[in-house]
């Protein structure tokens, strides 16, 4: 925290890390330096279609099975928590576009959420670099969803219109969200102490499908935590579900 923080304190011209910190807790609302202190410390890391097994279990089983179940409703929601700069849920959105195309006449919806203000602006604006788009997003895909604008690759209004972006704190309350038939939180409760992740799985609880499905990161698990998800395997990926559901999950 110092490492990240000091430089913004100098920045502001505050003589201390202290100071600045002294500041930041007399003024409680949302300031351009608090925006700068969340963006400093939060880990931004993504990239198109990370970790692969996941997106091939979305494309090869799980999206295939949610059609069936959601056939007479015609409708999907998903979310993708701990966004960041928007490349997990433009993944997603492609895999629709790409694989299911009896879903253009239904009701889908990907909400990406962060808490950094940065990088979802990026996510919103759907702009990336060629370093960026280099990472994990294969060429022919590249070239069919997205514009060069310049020295950048913009995604395509037709994939942006399936996604949306908003703020979003895990650790303050929760807005009121639709009901997902999936959620991917990956790779953000690895920063959470215990007691955090298990009200953070218990509010994910309220707003899935009980018979929806959860992602979480490689290094993480429901075990331990909340007794009311099942671990569950599909394709190569492991993923949760509520326990009420499980005789109707296979």
């Amino acid at each position: 925290m110092e490492s990240r923080l000091t430089p913004l304190a100098l920045q502001g011209g505050f003589a201390t890390l202290d100071e600045f910190i002294t500041q930041l807790r007399m003024n409680p609302l949302q300031t351009l330096f608090h925006d700068q202190v969340i963006d400093a410390l939060t880990t931004n890391e993504t990239s198109f279609f990370r970790d692969f097994h996941p997106f091939e279990t979305l494309r090869n089983q799980l999206i295939p099975l949610l059609i069936t179940r959601r056939a007479s409703m015609r409708k999907l929601n998903i979310w993708s928590g701990a966004a960041s700069t928007g490349q997990e849920a433009y993944s997603i959105a492609m895999i629709i576009r790409e694989h299911f195309p009896e879903l253009r006449d239904w009701q889908v919806s990907i909400l990406g959420t962060d808490l950094s203000p940065t990088v979802l602006s990026q996510a919103k604006e759907g702009a990336y670099s060629q370093l960026e788009v280099n990472r994990g997003l294969p060429a022919p895909l590249l070239l069919k969803y997205f514009t060069k604008v310049g020295t950048k690759w913009v995604v395509k209004d037709d994939l942006k219109r399936l996604v949306e972006f908003r703020q979003m704190n895990l650790f303050k309350p929760w807005p009121i969200l639709p009901v997902f038939d999936l959620v991917l939180l990956r790779n953000v409760m690895i920063y959470f102490d215990i007691e955090t992740k298990k009200e953070i799985l218990k509010r994910i609880r309220n707003c899935i499908h009980p018979e929806g499905y959860l992602f979480l990161g490689a290094a993480e698990t429901t075990i331990n935590l909340d007794p009311n998800w099942e671990t569950l395997t599909m394709g190569l990926s492991t993923l949760y579900q509520h326990k009420a559901a499980l005789p109707i999950a296979a």
